[in-house]
């Protein structure tokens, strides 16, 4: 029998994510940056998901040890929270709870580009980011701080060498975002402009991916459910906001109202 992983999702398998997400409110341990805490928080809960903002190292491992998935997201890094997230790490790995690693940034600064490229080898289930961030990972130059200067579909065949050198799942967020195991490719081409305008949605994208890892164990499936699902409430809440402030909550409510089979239906993976 043929292994379902080797075709692209299908419209069905994206709404039953979504759907599981919603029955079972998996708990998404997120050690994130300041900038976008709420927000993040508050695109889990819309979504169905419980989340939980612990990054002392002496609970962090507790927490994470238990949680349904963990997020990595290295925005605002110290020298602390970075304890933090080794001791999450380990704990993630030794109870095969998966994990979201978010290298915000990195390229051009010197801590955080370190400390991605030690956690990329420690067994993300998926690492999300922008082009730019993810060609840093082996050596590129990194975009224009947190914002990208290239392209997904620029640098295909290195989202591709990334997945397969790391082991991992890469999510490459752009205006037709690319996802990859290094081997299966899907894209997601759906979402708005607007979702460029609000602080924190690529970073509550990568809690949402955890709350899609946490209800089933296909990688590129979850980052594909929860890009289409991120993407299809932005257009949505687009066709209602009259300017950024008003987008952010329609967002909001566009995570919460979705029907599961129109996040599948409108979701443009291919």
């Amino acid at each position: 029998m043929a292994d379902a992983r080797a075709v692209p999702p299908t419209p069905e398998q994206i709404g039953q994510v979504v759907a599981a997400v919603r029955a079972t409110h998996p708990l998404v341990h997120c050690i994130t940056n300041g900038v976008v805490a709420n927000v993040t928080a508050n695109v889990l809960l819309a979504a169905g998901a419980a989340p939980a903002m612990v990054e002392a190292p002496e609970e962090a491992g507790v927490l994470a040890g238990v949680a349904g998935a963990l997020l990595i997201n290295l925005g605002t890094l110290t020298t602390p929270q970075v304890d933090g997230m080794r001791v999450a790490i380990a704990a993630a790995n030794t109870a095969g709870v998966p994990w979201v690693l978010d290298p915000v940034a990195i390229g051009a600064l010197p801590l955080r580009t370190a400390v991605a490229g030690e956690f990329a080898r420690l067994g993300p289930a998926v690492i999300r980011g922008n082009a730019s961030e993810i060609a840093a990972l082996v050596g590129g130059a990194g975009g224009r701080g947190v914002d990208s200067t290239t392209t997904p579909d620029e640098i295909t065949d290195v989202v591709a060498d990334v997945a397969r050198e790391f082991g991992t799942v890469v999510a490459a967020s752009g205006p037709v975002d690319l996802i990859t195991d290094g081997t299966r490719t899907v894209r997601v081409a759906s979402g708005h402009p607007l979702l460029t305008r609000v602080t924190g949605v690529g970073c509550s994208l990568g809690a949402l991916i955890g709350a899609c890892l946490a209800v089933g164990d296909d990688a590129v499936l979850a980052a594909a459910a929860a890009t289409a699902w991120m993407c299809v409430a932005g257009e949505q809440a687009a066709e209602k906001a009259t300017g950024p402030g008003s987008f952010a909550v329609a967002l909001l409510d566009g995570l919460d109202g979705l029907d599961p089979a129109a996040v599948g239906a409108r979701g443009g993976v291919r």
